[in-house]
């Protein structure tokens, strides 16, 4: 089964499925793999039609692992390499444009492109202002033809908005959306359609949570194998608790048995199918899970799958508000375990 494709902009289209980066990173549990490893299994994602990869400034040692990658493969012109621009927390205050574009060039430099394909820009701190001006500080890279697309990662419609109506063409919205999390369905999904502005989904498979490994396990206790899985186990208790993940697991796996595949890709599809999706982020930990998802365009929900998970998370009580809400309150569980300064030069 082939992986689809979509197209976010004009003329330029991106595999459905996306591979994750952060699990590559240094200081990730997987940063022990070798850059040859690595490399072995991005390959492999491009042959499987998973052309589109997903990585960041801020994710230490990945762009230049992919320049690695895009040395040895770029005879392949499908691949597309995805990243993001993160200015630091401590230095928001006082960013000038010379800081972007220094940043920009140095994620050229270490992917070894003459341009990034789309470069997804994250602000930590509305209170701070600045993010607009950066925002148009990188549509100037983009006419200078440093960048082809820019995108935005964990911004609200607020924000968002203000960054549009600043002329700046925003054609995607990074953002953590799966069955656990439905903070973008609304608000987000209905105000994107009217700005012809995707959805990149990350944490689709709740950093491994929504999976066969852990169905009908005990709640993991701390401290847990990474940063990941401590983020995604505080979604799990907005969403109600460990008994209350439980019971949507099982009702994912009964789907599954009915469409001959595993909880994960029952899980994925169910983000693929959502109002502005564009492509779901996926970090894929074992060379099997590439074809494993490529079965999640196998098959169609039914009415019976739809009401079954329907009626489970209607009984959830979160996570609630705006996009990134809950990870940008000061002092919060959530945003205390951000790492808000890895950029530094």
């Amino acid at each position: 089964m082939s992986i689809p494709r979509f197209e976010l902009s004009p003329g330029y289209t991106i595999s459905r499925i996306i591979r994750g980066g952060w699990q590559l990173a240094q200081g990730h549990s997987q940063s022990g793999i070798t850059a040859a490893t690595a490399i072995e299994g991005l390959r492999r994602c491009a042959e499987a039609g998973i052309t589109t990869i997903d990585c960041a400034d801020i994710y230490t040692g990945v762009e230049d692992l992919m320049g690695r990658f895009l040395r040895q493969y770029r005879g392949d012109s499908t691949i597309q390499i995805h990243t993001k621009y993160v200015p630091d927390l401590n230095s928001l205050a006082t960013l000038a444009k010379n800081d972007i574009a220094a940043t920009i060039n140095r994620s050229l430099q270490r992917l070894g492109v003459e341009r990034l394909d789309l470069v997804q820009f994250h602000w930590w701190d509305y209170e701070i202002p600045g993010y607009v001006e950066a925002a148009q500080t990188l549509n100037q890279l983009r006419h200078q033809g440093k960048i082809r697309h820019i995108g935005v990662t964990n911004f609200d419609v607020t924000h968002l908005a203000e960054i549009v109506d600043a002329g700046v063409p925003v054609v995607s919205n990074q953002v953590q959306y799966s069955v656990l999390d439905r903070r973008p369905a609304t608000e987000m999904a209905t105000w994107c359609a009217r700005h012809d502005i995707s959805l990149l989904c990350y944490g689709a498979l709740a950093g491994g949570f929504l999976s066969e490994k852990y169905l009908g396990a005990v709640s993991p206790e701390e401290p847990l194998e990474n940063r990941s899985l401590t983020k995604y186990l505080l979604i799990i208790e907005e969403f109600g608790g460990w008994d209350r993940f439980q019971r949507l697991l099982r009702i994912l796996r009964d789907i599954a048995d009915r469409h001959n595949t595993n909880l994960s890709v029952v899980a994925a599809r169910a983000i693929l199918d959502q109002s502005q999706v564009g492509a779901a982020i996926v970090g894929m930990r074992r060379v099997r899970h590439i074809s494993e998802l490529a079965q999640a365009f196998s098959f169609e929900f039914d009415d019976s799958d739809r009401a079954s998970i329907g009626r489970c998370l209607a009984q959830s009580r979160g996570p609630a508000g705006s996009v990134y809400a809950l990870e940008r309150a000061k002092g919060g569980r959530h945003e205390k375990i951000m790492k808000t300064n890895l950029n530094r030069t």
